[in-house]
């Protein structure tokens, strides 16, 4: 690592990056469903559309919007907006719309999506000024859920991509790689399936190498940064390998610096701080990190411990100087890609997995209409180089297994290898 290295790349501008969010706690007030709404309010899919329209059209990091003519798309979807019979039949015409931008952080999300809510509250502080109290009284964003990430596949089923350690998934045994079929007879839906059963057991069929698995989980009201913060501490742990304590931890999300402190906690005083190496993963969920979370590797700068008149000592400015490695794959995304960006030039240690997603864009969220619009804003370059599309590729390639962080994990058993010797 080169001298002026890792500093002219930490003191880069901080730019707003997303990229997927958080949950946990108690009960409180959540917007109305999708079916609520409509009962309430005559629905209207063409104002929502001309709103998202508009907005995109003036706040998109690209004035040009991509060489579009933005009037002529207008015309193209308007009639099907129009038509629209719900906020699900609108929000498909809306992202068939910005889908022509061909462009990351540009999508409409619903309350019938986790997403939603994830994004609404690390994006809490930009949208309290603007709708967040009226779509979450009190401000206070929770939804009914498990701790999953999921996709739909191509039977409209979810699989789940990732399992919040902590949660009531991780309790109930289901990995990354189920396909979730149906929950209390029920065709499975990720939000309304839970709703009104929080603390109530549901009943869950879901597809597992090709044999179906009954479970039973107990829905939570989810908190999404909550749930990301304590997710992480949950998922720090010592592998021993070969003679060696290999510390992991889990990043789901690192949009806001209370992640860093967590982490910078978990090394020097907490779960980690007897490792002899580390592995930090990035995989999968949300974005939100800066360059400057890289100067935890500086071995050049100093780590300040302060100690109270009663004993209690906190640590300031924690630097790790022992061997780490890097976990990334295809949903390692927006500010977790310009961290391993960094990692991989700098040369801080060896990065393990498959290709990041490429989704580079800054972006911010507007509450528009019953959904939320993640929309790019600003165009993002790191020490020059244009991510976006591209993405950043491993220094040692291992295709995943079926779960993440269990023995069925051959990116994690890779880098505890390279880091112990084995």
């Amino acid at each position: 690592m080169g001298g002026n290295g890792i500093g002219g790349f930490l003191s880069r501008r901080n730019l707003l990056h997303s990229g997927a969010a958080t949950i946990a706690a108690a009960l409180a007030p959540t917007p109305l469903s999708s079916q609520e709404r409509e009962q309430a309010v005559p629905f209207s899919g063409a104002d929502t559309f001309d709103d998202v329209w508009r907005t995109v059209r003036d706040r998109f990091y690209d004035p040009h919007l991509r060489g579009l003519d933005w009037g002529s798309v207008h015309e193209c979807y308007i009639a099907d907006a129009a038509r629209a019979g719900s906020e699900d039949v609108l929000a498909g015409v809306i992202n068939r719309m910005l889908s022509e931008l061909r462009a990351s952080h540009t999508r409409y999300y619903t309350p019938d999506e986790p997403e939603y809510y994830q994004l609404a509250d690390i994006f809490a502080g930009a949208l309290r000024r603007h709708g967040l109290e009226q779509a979450f009284p009190g401000g206070r964003v929770t939804y009914p859920g498990i701790g999953i990430l999921s996709r739909a596949n191509d039977q409209g089923h979810s699989v789940v991509i990732g399992v919040i350690d902590g949660t009531p998934a991780e309790q109930a045994g289901m990995l990354a790689g189920d396909e979730i079929v149906s929950a209390d007879n029920a065709a499975f839906q990720p939000v309304a399936s839970f709703r009104d059963k929080v603390g109530r057991p549901v009943a869950l069929v879901v597809q597992r190498a090709g044999a179906f698995v009954h479970m039973q989980v107990t829905p939570a009201a989810i908190q999404p940064n909550t749930m990301f913060l304590d997710g992480m501490e949950a998922s720090a742990r010592i592998v021993r390998s070969n003679n060696r304590r290999i510390g992991y931890v889990h990043l789901w999300c690192y949009a806001g610096y209370a992640y860093q402190r967590r982490l910078e906690h978990l090394l020097s005083q907490g779960t980690l701080k007897e490792a002899d190496a580390l592995v930090w993963d990035l995989r999968d969920g949300w974005g939100g990190a800066v360059p400057e979370y890289l100067d935890l590797f500086n071995p050049r700068a100093p780590t300040i411990q302060i100690t109270d008149r009663d004993g209690v000592s906190e640590f300031g400015d924690v630097k790790w100087r022992k061997p780490v490695a890097m976990l990334i794959n295809g949903g390692t995304r927006s500010g977790k890609e310009v961290l391993a960006y960094g990692f991989k030039k700098y040369g801080l240690g060896e990065v393990v997995g498959t290709r990041t997603e490429g989704a580079v864009l800054a972006a911010t969220a507007f509450l528009i209409g019953g959904g939320l619009l993640l929309l790019a804003v600003g165009d993002v370059r790191v020490d020059g180089v244009r991510l976006e599309g591209v993405g950043v590729a491993p220094t040692i390639e291992v295709q995943a297994g079926r779960a993440y962080g269990h023995p069925g994990d051959p990116q994690l058993d890779r880098a505890v290898a390279e880091l112990s010797g084995a």
